[in-house]
């Protein structure tokens, strides 16, 4: 069974997530449970996601940016009032952090190092090159 979308193609935080993922060498868009996902052979980045609450309650985040990290930097960013850890990556190192608050270079960064984590040697050169 298909996931419904769950996400509005319009969205202006989209636009600012797609202008950067997209502009990093060899990536691409695809959708994955209902959500725009950024990969080149593996996903670097979702945008929107989920958190289970010890209540179990389930709050969505529609605006985030779900990213890979380095586990230094992600205690660092859970640290931050506006992250969360995602139902099902979590327990891989994943975080979420809303979108309001971060500026475009913040997200360039964060979208970067998710990418670092998960490109080949190939690509990270490319992107070496390109910076």
């Amino acid at each position: 069974m298909a996931h419904p979308q769950m996400f509005d193609d319009d969205d202006p935080m989209l636009e600012r997530v797609r202008a950067i993922a997209l502009s990093l060498p060899e990536s691409a868009e695809k959708i994955s449970h209902g959500r725009p996902a950024f990969f080149t052979k593996k996903i670097f980045a979702h945008y929107g996601g989920t958190e289970k609450l010890a209540s179990g309650e389930m709050v969505q985040h529609p605006q985030a940016l779900l990213v890979l990290l380095d586990p230094m930097d992600a205690e660092v960013v859970l640290e931050r009032p506006d992250s969360f850890v995602p139902m099902y990556l979590g327990p891989s190192g994943w975080v979420g952090l809303g979108l309001d608050d971060l500026d475009d270079e913040e997200l360039r960064e964060l979208t970067i190092d998710s990418y670092r984590n998960t490109a080949s040697v190939r690509l990270i050169k490319a992107l070496d090159a390109q910076e």
